[in-house]
């Protein structure tokens, strides 16, 4: 018999096997029976927003124990949403880096300096408040650009890149509004629209800002590129291991800049909502919010090793740490309390990512 026909009658006889239960080896690789904690971290892996969500509505269920009606009413309820909508939306643009395997320590002096653009484009050149807000996207998208160039061309390590831009950006933006504070009533007075993601919609007794709607519907739309599409495929291939999707024809340099560039606009669209959020443009605002985007991502499930995690978690992630602050608070503890059980979250999610890794691979 010739090899072609050889080779081909061993793929049918496989085929057969696996359908049919033949050869005992591949049988027993087939059904191998797992136990309750291999078939656990198998549903983790294939699901890694599951872990954050049963902890948020374990979260719930223990303060709505503990305050009662006070802790589920609608309004209490929203009040997290608003919360944590700054940090949510920093916190993707967070996720779109770590699943690239690297970290990003700059989205907060991003965000902030965005808006202080946005705020004295406005009030010192007189720009128009459109105008304005575009600047401040473009200064976004731009350091953003700028990370991703050194990262993706110089091969620098993403730590240490962000970190060195976390610097200059901080000191660009106290240098540039030399600390000054653009006050509520001047940009109600002058420039409403920089306060748009601060309004209000009320339904029923829920209080929404139009702020929270722009974190969900930015994540759902996040979800669903890394979900649905050949770029959000790549983000992931990219954070597995660079090396096999360059060899698969993904252009990882091009993946990286792309990256880092959303990264950045994302952190812009940020600074707008903040503005919203404190009703004024402050060069101090935000200072912690690069840290809770991170804390947020790593309670969220998402592996700091890149390729793995799910936009989702990083929402429940940073939900949990809203239920958390509000209900301590609602209950008189001390608030270092919120500090100390968030700490203890974040080192169970990594202990909890590093178990799941060693047998879903």
């Amino acid at each position: 018999m010739s090899e072609p026909h050889a080779a081909q009658n061993s793929a049918n006889d496989y085929e057969s096997a696996l359908s049919s239960g033949g050869p005992s080896s591949v049988a027993a690789f087939d059904t191998h029976d797992r136990n309750f904690l291999q078939k656990l971290q198998h549903f983790l892996h294939s699901s890694p927003a599951a872990v954050p969500l049963i902890v948020l509505i374990m979260s719930l269920v223990v303060f709505g124990l503990l305050l009662g009606g006070k802790f589920f009413s609608a309004f209490t309820l929203t009040l997290i949403l608003q919360q944590v909508a700054i940090v949510g939306i920093v916190g993707a643009a967070q996720t779109l880096v770590i699943l690239t395997a690297g970290i990003d320590l700059s989205v907060g002096a991003i965000m902030v300096l965005s808006s202080v653009i946005m705020g004295q484009f406005t009030f010192r050149y007189g720009l128009p408040p459109t105008i304005a807000i575009l600047c401040g996207f473009m200064v976004g998208a731009f350091c953003g650009w700028i990370n991703g160039v050194l990262v993706a061309r110089m091969k620098l390590p993403p730590f240490i890149v962000t970190l060195g831009m976390w610097q200059i950006v901080l000191a660009s933006n106290f240098l540039y509004s030399a600390n000054e504070t653009i006050r509520s009533q001047d940009i109600a007075q002058n420039a409403p629209i920089l306060q748009f993601f601060g309004e209000n919609l009320r339904l029923g007794g829920a209080v929404l800002t139009y702020g929270v709607i722009g974190m969900v519907l930015l994540v759902a739309f996040l979800w669903y590129v890394l979900n649905n599409t050949a770029w959000g495929r790549h983000v992931y291939a990219v954070g597995d291991d660079p090396d096999a999707a360059e060899l698969a024809g993904v252009n990882v340099r091009r993946m990286l800049i792309s990256v880092y560039t959303l990264s950045g606009l994302i952190c812009a669209f940020a600074g707008w909502v903040l503005i919203g959020r404190i009703g004024s443009v402050s060069p101090t605002a935000g200072q912690f919010t690069n840290i809770e985007s991170i804390t947020a991502v790593v309670i969220g499930g998402l592996s700091l090793f890149g390729g793995r995690g799910s936009i989702l978690g990083m929402l429940f992630g940073a939900l949990i740490v809203g239920v958390f602050s509000l209900g301590l608070r609602l209950i008189g503890t001390d608030p270092q309390w919120t500090y100390l059980l968030i700490g203890v979250l974040i080192i169970a999610a990594v202990a909890i990512d590093q178990w799941i890794r060693k047998v879903a691979g």
